[in-house]
């Protein structure tokens, strides 16, 4: 249920109707994962996107999720408003999971900062990032992330386009990101969109030898 809530606090909506619970995505394996996980049938619509792509969109109505959900910290029309959700330290990290996995970013990279002076000088990076229009949502993130796994995110301020509002950004390095990640995926086996978390086992079998092929532990 933490990986639950956090796809519905970045990617899902609570109607004002008091019942229904809305799940977009564009990635239809994760919608057919989170049906999976509330353990409802596999049924969603597929709409057309003002680009030319799909979304997937998964809509049922349950009054005693809904109600546990907003007492928990969400509510319709979340976006510019949503602060801290309550969640027992022992679940934090598959909420993060969720909400990586609706609206973060993974980056790994090999950087090379001085090409002309030194050509063979280069290092790889691997940054996480958590996005969000509220900026009390991603400070709370920050703050239970630096007391639970003491680590130490930066957030950035992307200024708004016209008729937008700003959005915020919650930047790891890589030492952070790799405990973070590992906190968030701690078997292979975990509910889990596939195509980010990848990005991380790739990365974790190349760069982490001494580490678990069954798990993301360090």
């Amino acid at each position: 249920m933490g990986y639950v809530v956090g796809l519905l606090a970045t990617d899902g909506c609570l109607s004002s109707s008091g019942r229904h619970i809305f799940f977009d995505s564009c990635d239809e394996s994760l919608v057919r994962t989170f049906l999976s996980c509330l353990g409802r049938p596999i049924r969603y619509r597929t709409t057309s996107t003002r680009v030319g792509g799909l979304s997937y969109q998964a809509a049922f109505g349950d009054v005693r999720l809904y109600r546990w959900l907003v007492g928990i910290g969400l509510m319709p029309r979340k976006s510019l408003v949503l602060g801290a959700i309550a969640v027992p330290d022992a679940h934090l990290p598959a909420l993060l999971r969720g909400l990586f996995e609706g609206d973060g970013t993974i980056q790994n990279f090999t950087h090379r900062p001085t090409p002309s002076t030194y050509p063979t000088y280069a290092y790889e990076r691997l940054w996480t990032y958590f996005t969000s229009a509220s900026r009390a949502h991603i400070e709370w993130i920050r703050e239970r992330t630096s007391s639970l796994l003491s680590v130490r995110g930066y957030i950035e301020v992307r200024p708004p386009r016209e008729g937008r509002h700003a959005f915020y950004r919650l930047k790891f390095g890589k030492r952070d990101s790799i405990t973070l990640l590992s906190a968030m995926y701690p078997t292979d086996d975990v509910p889990k969109l596939e195509r980010k978390w990848k990005v991380w086992h790739e990365y974790r079998l190349r760069r982490l030898p001494g580490s678990s092929s069954a798990g993301g532990g360090i």
